[in-house]
Parts: C-alpha cells; sequence; structure tokens
C-alpha cells in the first residue's frame, strides 16, 4: 500500500497520486475520514461503496496445473492502454475483459480468484482512501516511508512506552526526542491540553518536530502545554547571550526592541524555573546520544515514583545502562523489553498471519525513580514496630517495688500474638 502525508485545505490545490490521477483538495472537505472514493475523468472525485466480506465455497480445485506462461493472457499492454484511453471505458471494464481472455482464471482456486481480483483493482482502479491522522496511521506512515527518521519506533512500541510512563491528562513529562516529534505528538495526543510537555533540544533553531504539525492538533492543545528548552538553558549557571540593556534607550525602534528583548527574557527565565521545580511524572527518551548520562542529567526533576523510559534500536545500549541502573538504590527494578506484533488477514476461511513484517520495534528500558533514604521503611512493618512493646529495664522502669509490671496485654495473651491479633484487625474488612 502507498501511503501519502496531503495537507487539504480550502484554496483551489490539486492532489496528484501519480498513476492513480489528480483531483481538486476541496472536494474532500467537509466529509468524514475512513471512505474509499474514485477519481473520475473530470478530476472529481465519486466514493465507493465500502468492500464487504463474502464467505467463499470450497471446491475441489487447486492450482498445480496452472501455468502462467506467456500466452496465458492474449491482452496487450498496448491493447490496454488504448482502453484506458477510450471514453466511456471503466476500469472495471478492463478488469473484467482480463479475467474472461484469462486461460487460467478457471483453474484457480476461489481464494486465488480473489487475489487475482484484488491485484487487478490495486494496479487500474484509480481509487484511495482518507485516513484520520491518528497516532498510530501516522507511526505507521512513517515506519513504512522512512523508519530510521522515528529511530524504529513502531507503533505498539510507542503504545508501550505511554502506557509505561503513565501518560494521562494533567501529567508533567519531560521528552527528549529524537524521532521528529513522534514521542511528543503522542503525549499532547493523550495529554488533550491538559498537563505539560517540555522537550529538552540540541540546538536553539525552532524545534523539528515535523509530526506535531500532522496530527491536526487544536492551538489550545499545543499553547500552554509545549515548551521546549536546549541542553546550555539547562544548566543553572548558563547565562542568556542575550541580554537587556539596563539604560533606557533612546528611539522608538529602540524601545521597540529592547521590549521584545525583555518578553523573551522573560519567558526562558520562567521556562527554566520551572524546570528546576521538579516534580515531573515522567521521562521518555529516544535520542542518538548516551541515554545513561541524558537520564543522569534530568534525574534530579523527576518526583518520586516518576517513570523512566528509554528508547533504543540496539538491545545492548540499553543492557550497558541497565547495568549502571542496577548499582544505584533511586533507580527501582530497572527491565528491557521488546514489544513484537504480528497482523492478521481476517476474512472467512483465510485468517492467518501477513506474511511480511518488521523485525522489530526497537527496545525498551523501564524504570521508576525512588528516594535514596537509608531510614525509609514500609508502612506495615513501621506499625509493626510501633505496636509491639520495648523491654523495659531496671533503670527505665518507673513502677513501684514490689508491685507486678503492668501491661496493656489481655490475660493469656503473648506479645507475639497480640502483634498478629492487630495486624489481622487493621487489615479486616468491617461489613454490615
Amino acid at each position: 500500500e502507498d501511503f501519502r502525508s496531503i495537507q487539504i485545505t480550502e484554496k483551489p490545490t490539486r492532489i496528484h497520486l501519480g498513476k492513480f490521477g489528480s483531483f481538486a483538495g476541496k472536494h474532500l472537505i467537509g466529509h468524514p475520514f475512513g471512505l474509499s472514493y474514485e477519481i473520475l475523468g473530470d478530476a472529481s472525485i465519486k466514493a465507493r461503496q465500502p468492500d464487504t466480506m463474502v464467505d467463499l465455497e470450497d471446491t475441489s480445485a487447486t492450482n498445480e496445473l496452472i501455468n502462467d506462461g506467456k500466452f496465458v493472457q492474449p491482452l496487450t499492454f498496448d491493447e490496454i492502454e488504448t482502453l484506458k484511453r477510450t471514453p466511456g471505458v471503466h476500469s472495471s471494464d478492463i478488469i473484467k475483459l482480463q479475467i474472461a481472455q484469462n486461460a487460467n482464471y478457471e483453474l484457480k482456486t476461489e481464494y486465488s480468484k480473489e487475489k487475482y481480483k484484488k491485484r487487478k483493482e490495486a494496479k487500474f482502479l484509480q481509487g484511495f482512501a482518507v485516513l484520520e491522522p491518528t497516532m498510530f496511521n501516522i507511526c505507521e506512515y512513517w515506519f513504512a516511508k522512512d523508519p530510521q527518521r522515528i529511530r524504529g519506533i513502531r507503533s505498539e512500541t510507542l503504545a508501550q512506552m505511554m502506557s509505561f510512563a503513565n501518560i494521562r491528562p494533567g501529567s508533567r513529562i519531560l521528552v527528549v526526542d529524537d524521532a521528529g516529534g513522534l514521542l511528543v505528538a503522542s503525549c499532547l495526543d493523550r495529554l488533550g491540553g491538559e498537563g505539560r510537555v517540555f522537550a529538552i533540544l540540541d540546538n536553539d533553531a525552532p524545534p523539528p518536530f515535523h509530526i506535531v504539525d500532522q496530527l491536526n492538533l487544536d492551538p489550545d492543545e499545543i499553547n500552554g502545554v509545549f515548551s521546549t528548552l536546549n541542553w546550555a538553558e539547562v544548566e543553572e549557571d548558563y547565562t542568556p547571550i542575550e541580554q537587556v540593556e539596563p539604560t533606557a534607550p533612546t528611539s522608538q525602534n529602540n524601545r521597540h526592541r529592547r521590549l521584545k528583548r525583555q518578553t523573551r527574557a522573560e519567558e526562558l527565565r520562567s521556562r527554566r524555573e520551572e524546570l528546576w521545580a521538579g516534580e515531573w511524572d515522567a521521562l521518555l527518551i529516544a535520542t542518538e546520544y548516551e541515554p545513561f548520562a541524558v537520564s543522569e542529567k534530568l534525574f534530579p526533576y523527576l518526583g518520586g515514583s516518576a517513570g523512566i523510559i528509554i528508547h533504543s534500536p540496539y538491545v545492548q545500549i540499553l543492557a550497558n545502562v541497565h547495568q549502571k541502573m542496577r548499582t544505584r538504590r533511586e533507580y527501582l527494578s530497572p527491565s528491557i523489553t521488546e514489544a513484537w506484533h504480528r497482523q492478521y488477514q481476517v476474512l472467512p476461511g483465510r485468517t492467518h498471519p501477513m506474511m511480511n513484517t518488521s523485525g522489530s520495534g526497537g527496545y525498551l528500558l523501564s524504570v521508576t525513580k525512588v528516594y535514596d533514604d537509608a531510614t525509609a521503611n514500609s508502612v506495615n512493618a513501621r506499625r509493626r514496630n510501633d505496636k509491639t512493646p520495648k523491654p523495659s529495664t531496671d533503670t527505665e522502669s518507673t513502677d513501684t517495688p514490689g508491685e507486678p509490671i503492668k501491661t496493656d496485654n489481655p490475660v493469656g495473651e503473648s506479645t507475639v500474638e497480640r502483634t498478629i491479633n492487630d495486624d489481622l484487625m487493621d487489615d479486616a474488612i468491617v461489613s454490615d
């Protein structure tokens, strides 16, 4: 299948689809996604009826006697081209003529006949389908067109990253994205205008996140939600190059220029302070740089229980990071996973996995940040320690000599039994 990314506007533009023809883009405005169209001769389009699944009957025919020689199809290439240029001849008529003149068509099984029709329709029918620019479709499009541009992130790998990081409306996320904006776009799509996405770049130019533009997000879902900083501006001892002059300008142009510089300086200061304030909920990394160094740089700004998700096309890179994180107490349970799925053809009597698929969508390292506190203890253990009475000594005893030692234990109940009973009462479920 041939996927193309096309921007449709109300301007009188013409969309060219190569051998399939061309049409005016305005004909698509106002129609829902998911419909299939056929290009007509006057550059207009017509919606096609969706294909329905038909139960095929099993026959005794086989493909063993088929000999695909050059005389099987007497209809030549020049004759087909002449028919395509003939007014009033539809592409479906050419397909029917090819089927009628094919010497081996009746020898094929019913499944082979359906495959033969599908191949001819894909070759001669001037049709296309309009897909909604969802994150799944966009990821599939770029993975088929240029997987290196998105660092080989497949759709199920992207979904697993969003799940591991618990991205939801209201989340505050740090992103290091060298995948054309795939991670940033997916985070913005999940937030729905509620939350914060902070991307760290390696240059001071506008962010090269072209995938965000393909998602058709409303401006309210981006403005006030998405911000960027470069690595130099992340440093707390960094001094911005552009400074505001302390003296008041004299001319109107200089005053306007000074106001713009002051506005940019205030925005930069506000973004840096927001990053340094910390307590971010997650960190997503898909970069060509060494991932452990990136994680260590942004680690202080993450909150407790924040998820750190690192993607890499190569497992050895993540294995090295995993080995380093295992020696650090602030990284909890680092693990490496590989997501892999396979598409299936679902048709009556012909359901089977697709024969062609990619090898891998990359590897993921997921880990949780915890605070390194040697005195920390679990809630149940602290509860037991608080309830267990401390043994008294002669120097600490304040009881009157000769009197029995007072205790809160019931008669005949030991300290261990009392502690267990208290724990059971704490964990019990009381019902009417």
